[in-house]
């Protein structure tokens, strides 16, 4: 079919929805909704067989509804209706939700149903299992409701509240009301649901130590106690914990309420001095009850896991830090294999954007950031006492790609989605030691390529590319026990001793070749010119990312139909007007 979605932006889910039709035949152009005129230009050009809306914030225009079929991926069960699907499932406790799939009308989300598929719920964030069970679940539904568009006979199912599948409802916007927090008597439970509903937007709006603020990155406390309700009692690696009616729990993130120009960051850097009684507390004096930990290793026999789940991926100057030394650290074990976990949302995303952002001095917080990453991946390299796999569990981006690649083995889960280039910030030259971990894995021209490339790749096409070695199951439990039966047969092999002496033999001869500090010096000097010469265009883009400044028009290299045109228009110009 010819599909053109019509989307808010290419978030993950319009994303993994785009790989995965392409993958199977299909003609996919994207067109951002940006006004009425921009999205029925779109349609003209495109005249395409299906409008598909993974991810809008308005309904779509009934000039395009009335003359094309248009379906709509919406995160909610059958029923259900209105723009607050997941922070209404999330806050009331819903035990399972579903994504519904269903023809756009003049009505939001009444429309009728081609598909729906649900799933259980976790007790985790909004954004977090809108990037697992709903993108999962509407994988399926778009694919279903394809299948059924070529069956003469099937007949989309009208919404009918007297169903007793129906069990969905007419919701308003969930407004800062709905989600206020009443420290004195709300229990951690109730903070953590308000705050988990909230997650990614618009979070929740409150006082922190005489400051308004929003709140995100909430974690539970099954330890720490004290204070009054709602008294910052204590501080960690970026995050505060704040009492609560009947315990406690972490903040991880933290944005100034009503500035235009506040930036989602670290609850620890935003509120700075006002925090200089609050105690730093280190995790391992909290016991094995669940605590904040962003880094935490374990050790099964002879493999160890080093996890390092940060928010949305992004890894600053600090925390790049204290991984290289947690790396180093887990090198020093007696493991024979050593597997690199990152996060369950993301693996990794690079460079901490929303710091940089924020600090004095913007280029010289680039350029640290960018060399503490660099010394994390270095870490990972020369390592010469274990084999080292990076276990994607989550989508990466950028640095977070080729960070991974520094692991000898690479993995990742079925449903995991890659962005392996730098060029969509503003022509980043990028660094992680890329010149030497990618031609060494795919080739130099398929290299070329790919870092071209500014377009996603899901697990198996990345495994076809060479990319990374290999993809485990879709389903993140399944996964997780499909890495460790990897990383305990690796670490089992009667030849494990060969296998390591043979990597040993490998680094030392590239090394001979060229050194790496070679590689990360080329890297650094192309960065340089990114950071501080005079083309702003990492700085412009950096600026437009993190304050998410609405796209004026669509990338051509997602626009493909009006790629076409302007090619045309390149070759037959315009006639002149007579003079």
């Amino acid at each position: 079919m010819r599909i053109l979605f019509l989307t808010h932006s290419f978030n993950s889910l319009t994303q993994r929805l785009y790989v995965e039709l392409s993958a199977r035949g299909h003609d996919v152009s994207i067109e951002f909704d940006i006004n009425d005129a921009v999205s029925e230009e779109a349609v003209r050009l495109t005249r395409p067989d299906l409008v598909l809306a993974p991810f809008l914030k308005r309904a779509i225009p009934e000039s395009i509804w009335r003359n094309v079929r248009c379906l709509v991926v919406h995160p909610g069960v059958k029923g259900d209706r209105g723009p607050s699907a997941l922070d209404w499932a999330i806050q009331e406790g819903e035990r399972e939700w579903g994504v519904t799939v269903l023809e756009a009308t003049g009505q939001m989300d009444a429309g009728d149903v081609w598909a729906s598929h649900g799933f259980p719920m976790r007790a985790a964030s909004k954004g977090s299992i809108y990037r697992t069970e709903v993108t999962e679940a509407a994988v399926h539904g778009v694919l279903e409701a394809l299948d059924r568009m070529r069956d003469p006979s099937f007949r989309a199912e009208p919404l009918d509240y007297a169903r007793p599948d129906v069990r969905g409802r007419l919701r308003p916007l969930m407004k800062q009301a709905d989600r206020a927090i009443d420290w004195a008597r709300d229990s951690s439970a109730t903070v953590l649901a308000k705050i988990r509903a909230a997650d990614g937007f618009p979070g929740v709006l409150d006082t922190v130590l005489g400051h308004a603020v929003h709140l995100y990155d909430a974690h539970s406390e099954d330890v720490l106690r004290g204070g009054a309700p709602g008294d910052v009692i204590a501080r960690r690696h970026g995050a505060i914990l704040r009492a609560t009616a009947d315990g406690a729990v972490w903040i991880g993130h933290l944005k100034r309420a009503g500035e235009d120009t506040a930036l989602k960051l670290p609850a620890t850097l935003l509120l700075g001095d006002r925090l200089a009684h609050v105690p730093e507390i280190d995790a391992s004096n909290d016991g094995d009850g669940a605590t904040y930990r962003d880094i935490v290793y374990e050790e099964k026999g002879d493999v160890g896991y080093l996890h390092f789940a940060f928010y949305n991926g992004a890894m600053s100057t600090a925390q790049c830090r204290r991984l290289a030394d947690a790396v180093r650290e887990a090198k020093s074990r007696p493991t024979r294999v050593l597997v690199l976990m990152g996060g369950p949302d993301y693996w990794s995303n690079g460079i901490h954007l929303n710091v940089i952002e924020a600090a004095a001095h913007p280029a010289d917080e680039s350029w640290a950031n960018i060399n503490a990453i660099d010394d994390v991946a270095l870490e990972i390299l020369t390592a010469d006492r274990q084999l080292t796999v990076a276990a994607m569990q989550g989508n990466a981006g950028a640095g977070g790609v080729f960070l991974a690649l520094a692991a000898d083995r690479v993995l990742a889960r079925r449903g995991v989605i890659l962005n392996p280039h730098y060029k969509g910030m503003g022509n980043l030259y990028g660094s992680e030691y890329w010149t030497y971990l990618l031609p060494r894995r795919v080739g130099a021209a398929r290299a070329e390529t790919i870092t071209e490339n500014r377009l996603p790749v899901d697990a198996p096409r990345a495994a076809e590319l060479g990319l990374i070695d290999a993809c485990g199951p879709v389903d993140p439990a399944a996964f997780g026990a499909w890495v460790c039966a990897e990383a305990e047969a690796m670490a089992a092999r009667p030849d494990f001793a060969n296998q390591l002496a043979a990597k040993r033999a490998r680094r030392a001869a590239d090394e001979a070749a060229k050194p790496l500090a070679q590689y990360r010096a080329e890297e650094l000097e192309r960065m340089k010119l990114n950071f501080y010469g005079f083309d702003p265009s990492y700085h412009v883009a950096r600026y437009h990312f993190v304050f998410k400044v609405p796209r004026s028009r669509t990338p051509l290299y997602l626009a493909r139909h009006r790629a076409v045109r302007d090619v045309v228009r390149s070759v037959v110009p315009a006639e002149r007007s007579p003079a």
